[in-house]
Formats: C-alpha cells, sequence, structure tokens
C-alpha cells in the first residue's frame, strides 16, 4: 500500500470509530507503531486529526451521541471485565448512582440480587434492575434521548440533586490528564455532574480508549475521581500520571 493511500484509510478509521490506537492502526496495515505514529504526526500538521497519548482522535465536527447499538459492540469485552470488577466495590445496603454508559448497564446486568438502592437516569439499567427484587431503582425522569435510551435535562439533574449516594458509577468519552473529563452530548455532561456532586466517591468505570481524549462538554476535573477501572491496555504514562495525583486506578483483567 502506498503511503498516500494508507494516509486516506488512518483518516476514514479515525473519523468512523471517533478514536482509534496506535497499536490498532499498527495491526491494520502490517507497519512499526513508529511508523504510525509519524503517520499521525503527519496528518495532524495537515488537520485531518488529533493526536493523543496512544493514538488519535477525530476532528470531525459531531457532538451527536453514538447510538446505544454501536456503543454496546465497541470494546465489548473490556466493558464486561470493567464492570464486573466494578461490583467488588458494591456492598449490601450501599445507595448509588449508575449513568447511561453501556458500562453501567453492564452492571446493572450482573448485579446480585441484594438490598441496595439504586438511582439511574436510563432506561435500559432500570429495565435490567427491575428484574432484581431486592434492589430499590429510581429513575430521574427528564427529557428522553433516543440514542442512548436515557433521561437527560433540568428535571434529570433536579432530580437527582433530591439525594444522596454513597457511590457514583459512571463513564464517559474523554479522560484528559490537564483538561479532566468530558463527553460529547452537553447534556449528558450535566447530569454525569449532578451525579458526581451528590455522591461521597466517585467510580470512573471507563475502557483504556477514553484516556487522551478530548470531547466536546466538559463534566469535571479529574480530582472529582475516587477510583478509576479500566482494562489492561491503558498506557504506562497514563498510570504513572494518575498515580503522580494521588488517583487510584484498577486493572479489570
Amino acid at each position: 500500500m502506498l503511503v498516500a493511500e494508507r494516509h486516506r484509510r488512518i483518516v476514514e478509521l479515525v473519523n468512523e470509530r471517533s478514536s482509534i490506537r496506535v497499536t490498532e492502526l499498527s495491526d491494520i496495515f502490517g507497519v512499526t507503531e513508529e511508523t504510525i505514529r509519524r503517520d499521525l504526526e503527519k496528518l495532524e500538521k495537515e488537520h485531518f486529526l488529533m493526536r493523543t497519548h496512544g493514538g488519535a482522535v477525530s476532528l470531525a465536527e459531531d457532538h451527536e451521541e453514538t447510538s446505544y447499538i454501536e456503543r454496546e459492540i465497541t470494546n465489548s469485552n473490556e466493558k464486561r471485565a470493567i464492570a464486573l470488577e466494578a461490583l467488588h466495590y458494591i456492598e449490601p445496603g450501599d445507595q448509588i448512582v449508575l449513568d447511561a454508559s453501556t458500562t453501567a448497564w453492564y452492571m446493572a446486568k450482573e448485579l446480585p440480587d441484594m438490598p441496595l438502592t439504586v438511582l439511574t437516569n436510563s432506561i435500559k439499567v432500570a429495565i435490567e434492575l427491575s428484574k432484581k427484587g431486592q434492589i430499590r431503582v429510581i429513575s430521574t425522569g427528564g427529557s428522553l434521548l433516543s440514542q442512548s435510551l436515557s433521561y437527560v435535562g433540568p428535571l434529570a439533574e433536579r432530580s437527582l440533586s433530591m439525594y444522596h449516594v454513597n457511590k457514583a458509577f459512571l463513564s464517559c468519552n474523554g479522560i484528559h490528564l490537564e483538561s479532566g473529563l468530558s463527553d460529547l452530548n452537553e447534556m449528558q455532561a450535566l447530569v454525569k455532574k449532578k451525579m458526581i456532586d451528590i455522591a461521597d466517591e466517585t467510580v470512573l468505570v471507563a475502557d483504556s480508549s477514553k484516556f487522551g481524549v478530548r470531547s466536546f462538554s466538559q463534566i469535571s476535573s479529574l480530582s472529582s475521581v475516587d477510583y478509576i477501572i479500566t482494562d489492561t491496555r491503558v498506557d504506562e504514562n497514563i498510570k504513572k500520571a494518575l498515580k503522580e495525583k494521588s488517583i487510584k486506578m484498577t486493572i479489570a483483567k
């Protein structure tokens, strides 16, 4: 494959997936990771994409949510592993909040039926938990986003403000060492910020593709996060930086 053709395909892949890793591109094109890094550097200078720690993200102006169907199949193995690890942080009698992320849905599917109160803005999470008799489920209500089957807006935010929880479990589209947590959708970002505000502890459940990414809407700084649960592909430099910030990280196997 000619270099120009490889560059064209790299841009297409980044725009299709929103973000992609150097290791993935190296495997796809059968070239070294160093070659891919040089490709990304050139493409960034030409304003086709933006480099991140370990990969690149799209510069396409699309702030719409990814559909829940697409999110379910993206990095699904990693999300399941993260969800299972997150269950170790939940004890009988806890009051928790789950966002509308796919990882939260996996948590809801795997949660044992035990005395628990769960507050959520996700229809899919609420449906999963409705099958478990000992779990009390509270839905925020609000304006429905059909892409993610979740509630957002002023009503959802006011509903969350009425409660206090022990732990918040949430994900996001971007985790950046300087700018913190961010999301593609502004209304989702505001709801997630409110979830953090009402919780004693915040557990970020996010696969490694989210690191180094800056999305459209700011949620909060990294200082608002108490624990991060991610997968084995997270970059060693990210681990070191988070340790320096005194943020605890668990790697889901």
